[in-house]
């Protein structure tokens, strides 16, 4: 059985075959239903609930982002389109990926293959089993970290910015999201703006946290307690 079940939509039928012809090449992937009218589309999607929906912007009767909002659950999300003036709102809607037309095999094998791990990600959250990665949205797409090349989380406004040992990711999230999300996974907050991967400290003092790379974090006055009870 597939792995990622998806439903296609786009007013224009060569479009709706490329797709067929992009999955039928990828494995563990299925194509459930292709509409060329997106008003079928939705009593369709109302009724079934697919992994993934890849979806036109720009169509007839109701556009993909109305058709989106419309749904009464959140399946993953890949715009498909010609347009690219929508990034932002795509962003909002925390769609997988954003592909401007025209798109070829590899570019679109690889929004399919962040669909599949974030997919992954999220039934094994519900099963409450722990992975060796998360998935978070950055820049318009999806992106697969691993933990342990996460040394910190910084709180900045209404941003996170995520410190990896290669880059930084700045995501629209908040700190105590970020925590509640990912407390199971062995985060600790040492700080009103600092969230660390406990396998990472190797000592604490007073006044500071060091990772094990060398790395000093300040230790807020209120989390030195549970810094302590955590970590014995």
């Amino acid at each position: 059985m597939a792995d990622l079940k998806i439903v296609s939509v786009d007013d224009e039928y060569p479009a709706l075959q490329l797709v067929k012809q992009y999955c039928s090449n990828i494995d563990e992937v299925e194509i459930l239903e292709s509409f060329q009218n997106p008003v079928h589309a939705l009593e369709y999607l109302k009724e079934n609930r697919p992994d993934l929906v890849i979806l036109d912007i720009n169509m007839p009767m109701i556009n993909g982002i109305e058709l989106l909002e419309s749904l009464p659950y959140k399946p993953l999300c890949i715009f498909m389109t010609l347009e690219t003036q929508h990034a932002v709102k795509a962003f909002e809607l925390d769609v997988v990926h954003y592909l401007v037309k025209p798109v070829d095999f590899e570019t679109f094998k690889k929004a399919i293959n962040k669909a599949k791990d974030f997919l992954q990600f999220k039934k094994s959250t519900e099963n409450k089993t722990k992975e060796d990665f998360i998935m978070f949205k950055s820049n318009y797409v999806i992106n697969k970290v691993f933990l342990k090349d996460i040394l910190w989380v910084e709180g900045f406004g209404e941003y996170i910015i995520l410190v990896t040992s290669f880059k930084k990711y700045m995501i629209l999230d908040r700190m105590s999201n970020f925590e509640e999300k990912f407390h199971d996974f062995g985060f600790i907050r040492i700080h009103k703006s600092y969230i660390v991967l406990s396998s990472h400290i190797n000592s604490y003092d007073t006044n500071s946290v060091y990772l094990e790379g060398g790395e000093k974090l300040p230790l807020g006055r209120t989390y030195k307690s549970f810094l302590k009870n955590y970590l014995n």
